[in-house]
């Protein structure tokens, strides 16, 4: 041992072994383990490798990246959300006609206190939007008056902040929207810019409002009138539209848990379940494009990823445009809060397991990962 080196000192990355196995011996190192569970994504053997070849490998993708994840699954009836249906879910609210003519839209969220299971066996004291994280997937027209009804049965003040076009009464800050527990807010504005967006609570320290897991989707579609120029591109972003049918569309909120609150990160997920989309690949269907709203809602990291296996994507940053921004790349990176929509197509790719991941290997490693089951339809 080097002289004054600590003998108890405790990193996020010895947690990665300790932590893991500590937590009900259910999530444990793959390469730790002689009995590790096995994918079964139906890849394939490839033949048995020359031991003199280094770079040989035994099955392809080593059964999803050399089989560092977690083993088991998360109930989902216990958890009360499903990752896998939480992909397509939009809470769309209740549509009433208002005095002018105008849609006035209506949603309803409570805050409440929830342990949630966010890998096997390793509970989180989570903070929660309806009871799950991350909350609804609140999806709007551009031009449509907004009226979102707040209450708060948590054991905190919160707030819902939206990332839009308000006033300051509405921004859900102390003042403007922030309320104690067993009081309620109506946050009314309207639908605007279209995008894709989000919504948080801002209440301090901010920090820990957020990485409790209080924040969600919030998705303003463009009216196709109000943009002539670009109706085809705008009609395929229209929920209900024949164009917009047409489309494989995703909610994706990157997120990560400090699960010994010491100030970093011991699991990434995206959708919350460490490597949910590994364990359950998601479904493509490959003559249909891919749209996928990605959000970033990661505390503690100054940066999240998201790389795509075997393809490029176009990119609208903030989704406030209806041309890219980016155009065919593989690789976008996004700070907290920053959120844009990605398209991309398999039409030309044979059928098969599609990896997509953050490309830190580390948030790989510790549960942000999946995969691509691109299927002939």
């Amino acid at each position: 041992m080097r002289q004054n080196e600590p003998t108890d000192t405790v990193t996020r990355r010895s947690l990665l072994i300790g932590g893991l196995v500590a937590a009900g011996g259910t999530a444990v190192l793959a390469s730790s383990a002689a009995g590790q569970q096995m994918l079964e994504h139906g890849m394939g053997a490839m033949p048995a490798p020359d031991p003199v070849n280094p770079y040989a490998a035994p099955s392809a993708h080593e059964g999803a990246h050399g089989q560092m994840m977690t083993v088991g699954r998360v109930d989902p009836e216990t958890n009360g959300f499903d990752p896998t249906p939480m992909l397509t879910e939009w809470d769309l609210g209740t549509v009433t006609t208002m005095e002018d003519g105008r849609a006035l839209r209506t949603f309803e969220v409570e805050a409440s206190d929830k342990e949630i299971e966010i890998a096997p066996g390793v509970m989180f004291p989570a903070w929660t939007f309806n009871g799950r994280v991350p909350g609804p997937a609140l999806r709007a027209k551009e031009g449509e008056r907004l009226r979102i009804v707040f209450r708060n049965y948590g054991s905190h003040p919160h707030s819902m902040h939206f990332h839009g076009i308000h006033s300051w009464r509405m921004d859900g800050v102390p003042g403007a929207g922030l309320i104690n527990p067993g009081e309620e807010f109506v946050y009314e504005f309207d639908a605007k810019p279209f995008g894709c967006h989000l919504y948080h609570c801002h209440a301090l320290p901010l920090k820990r409002h957020m990485h409790k897991g209080m924040y969600g989707a919030f998705v303003i579609d463009p009216d196709p009138e109000l943009h002539p120029e670009f109706e085809a591109v705008a009609k395929s972003r229209l929920l209900g539209t024949p164009e917009n049918a047409s489309w494989q569309e995703l909610i994706m909120v990157m997120n990560a848990f400090d699960t010994n609150f010491d100030g970093a990160n011991e699991f990434y997920a995206v959708n919350t379940i460490a490597h949910a989309y590994a364990l359950q690949p998601i479904r493509i269907e490959k003559s249909r494009p891919v749209r996928i709203y990605l959000i970033n809602v990661t505390e503690f990291d100054p940066i999240n990823s998201f790389h795509l296996h075997a393809n490029f994507f176009n990119y609208f940053d903030t989704g406030t445009t209806l041309t890219p921004t980016l155009r065919t790349v593989d690789l976008i990176m996004q700070c907290q809060a920053q959120r844009g929509i990605l398209e991309f197509s398999y039409a030309d790719h044979e059928a098969g397991q599609y990896m997509f991941h953050a490309h830190q290997a580390e948030f790989t490693e510790l549960g942000w990962m999946g995969m691509f089951d691109v299927v002939e339809d």
